[in-house]
């Protein structure tokens, strides 16, 4: 499997990947091989192959008859007239080398620049484009798919997942919620869970209602999650690790509800749209979302408590110009006027800035209930 070697050097800084094919072969002899494939199939002989691999003719023909002997496959053939050209699986070696490193590359990202940031904080260059691990949110859809000048690049994951990736340093930024139930002192408590204090600002975007979605007009007449396990009604869940499905367990609590007592518990969907889309198809009796996936989808809504959706973003790169940007955009008519058409929304920022995680914890109790 491919393993990451990290430089070390003046800047530009990178995160270099290197193979380790085993079968006896080292790590540099694996890395050795592929560059002097690619070399190869470049210049079409060995000996200009070597030379560009800057290696010797002798050694790199001594390394492709150890890695063929290793791998009990061929990875050169020899015509006349033609030189030293690649084998079928030699050319299959390095375009999944190829799509390996494309790949590694994307994902990896983010950790070049925050090497950049932690070895040459004044020459951290800033994001062109925000990469935000964010729960599902429809507003945030909507913004995002028709919105003009957004430079982001927003992945959907549950609340949980998405603080877990910024603090492993895979996206700048993440949106998560949280009940509006819980004070500053325990929203600090779950929120370092995964991250630390002084790594991350914050802003609260919004607060949105959710509660119980049931087929158009509620004919079952339900009110409470009780009322769902009482009459043996199909539930659709939000997936684990999601803000809703924590909402979700903390109210089977409450109601002194275990998993049990409510058929369909294990059905998971990873969005709004989805867990309204069950129960307008059929699929489902009831659910647990914000009350604009029920309008969307003509169902009913039974309301029952508020969250506080927000984003967190690293320190480091607060100031950017892609931040400010998008922070204005949050404050701008035009995001407000989506919020506004839709049910169960209302903005929330305050001060119009990012907050330390002290302000950010003291403003979730100044926000009125």
């Amino acid at each position: 499997m491919p393993t990451i070697a990290t430089s070390y050097n003046p800047p530009p800084l990178s995160i270099r990947w290197s193979w380790d094919l085993g079968l006896g072969l080292s790590t540099a002899e694996s890395t050795a091989l592929l560059g002097l494939l690619a070399a190869l199939r470049e210049h079409g002989t060995l000996g200009q192959a070597a030379t560009a691999a800057n290696t010797s003719y002798r050694a790199a023909w001594g390394l492709l008859r150890k890695c063929e002997q290793a791998l009990a496959k061929p990875l050169v053939i020899k015509a006349p007239g033609k030189g030293t050209q690649l084998s079928e699986f030699a050319e299959q070696l390095l375009q999944l080398d190829g799509v390996a490193r494309s790949t590694l590359q994307e994902i990896h990202a983010p950790w070049g620049q925050r090497l950049q940031e932690l070895l040459s904080p004044s020459e951290a260059a800033e994001p062109e484009r925000l990469r935000i691990a964010a729960s599902h949110d429809l507003a945030l859809a909507d913004w995002i798919e028709n919105g003009r000048h957004i430079t982001v690049d927003i992945f959907w994951r549950g609340s949980e997942e998405a603080l877990l990736a910024l603090a492993r340093g895979e996206c700048d930024a993440a949106g998560f919620h949280l009940p509006t139930t819980l004070s500053g002192e325990q929203a600090a408590t779950w929120l370092g869970r995964w991250l630390k204090p002084r790594q991350f600002v914050f802003f609260p975007i919004m607060r949105r209602q959710h509660g119980i979605l049931t087929a158009a007009g509620n004919p079952f007449g339900i009110q409470s999650l009780a009322d769902v396990a009482r009459l043996g009604l199909r539930m659709v869940n939000r997936q684990r690790g999601s803000g809703t499905r924590g909402m979700i367990d903390q109210l089977m609590a409450a109601n002194g509800l275990n998993t049990r007592d409510i058929p369909g518990y294990a059905h998971e969907e990873f969005t709004h749209d989805a867990v309204a889309s069950a129960i307008a198809s059929g699929q489902a009796d009831v659910g647990f979302g914000i009350q604009a996936a029920a309008a969307r989808y003509d169902l009913g809504f039974v309301p029952l408590g508020q969250d506080q959706y927000c984003l967190a973003v690293r320190s480091s790169i607060a100031h950017s110009s892609a931040v400010r940007q998008l922070i204005r955009r949050f404050l701008g008519n035009t995001f407000h006027e989506r919020l506004a058409a839709l049910p169960g929304y209302v903005a929330t920022s305050v001060a119009g800035e990012l907050l330390p995680w002290e302000q950010f914890t003291a403003a979730l109790n100044d926000q009125p209930r």
